[in-house]
């Protein structure tokens, strides 16, 4: 199994500091039962914390008028609304939210360049707050399709995720189905379409990055 480059530290230090916690419970204890506790429930953890990281490598079926979903997890917001930051206007909102039982890659859901991108410190509101989208930590990204269309997604942390993690530019030119960030443990992810696209998802159906179909663009 292939280990995201964002968790390998991370699993290293939390691996040695539970085999520490488990040569301290077999010093202290006497109990042979204790330790299979202390040895599970530290298993347990560790094993979470893996398929967290996890991050297999995926076939990409790329198309120029199709929209991938950007992540793993399960659609919880289909509405119009209005898009404040970039745009000003009407838009179709699909919110994809990423719960810690995820993997928590995020994938360019077209191809296209970079037309802007921008980091907003903020609150750990619930991923699933109405207000998240607007007042969490958050990063707003746009993308310029070949024919002129545009669409917006924005990485959002939740309670849990404290830290966005984005590997794209402004101007910069990319693929479709190729990874662009991380959200750690719990977040949400964002897409603002044009009016008239028809969406490809229901509320409540489970999405994976770079292979779900979420949207058909007009």
């Amino acid at each position: 199994m292939r280990i995201h480059k964002e968790g390998r530290r991370f699993l290293l230090i939390l691996f040695i500091v539970l085999n520490i916690i488990n040569v301290g419970v077999v010093k202290t204890f006497d109990s042979h039962s204790v330790h299979l506790v202390f040895f599970f429930i530290t298993a347990i953890l560790f094993a979470f914390c893996l398929q967290f990281f996890r991050n297999p490598s995926i076939t990409i079926v790329k198309h120029p008028k199709l929209v991938l979903a950007p992540a793993d997890g399960k659609v919880v917001v289909i509405e119009e609304t209005v898009e404040t930051e970039f745009f000003k206007d009407k838009r179709i909102q699909v919110s994809i939210f990423m719960s810690p039982i995820n993997k928590h890659v995020n994938r360019n859901p077209v191809s296209g360049t970079i037309k802007y991108l921008k980091y907003h410190a903020g609150k750990y509101l619930v991923a699933w707050h109405p207000k998240a989208s607007t007042e969490n930590e958050r990063t707003s990204i746009v993308y310029e399709m070949e024919n002129g269309t545009t669409l917006l997604i924005r990485q959002i942390a939740g309670a849990l995720a404290r830290r966005i993690k984005y590997y794209i530019a402004n101007s910069q030119q990319v693929e479709q189905g190729e990874e662009f960030g991380f959200i750690k443990f719990g977040s949400r992810v964002d897409v603002f379409l044009p009016i008239g696209t028809r969406i490809s998802v229901n509320l409540n159906d489970k999405t994976l990055a770079g292979k779900t179909v979420i949207a058909e663009l007009s």
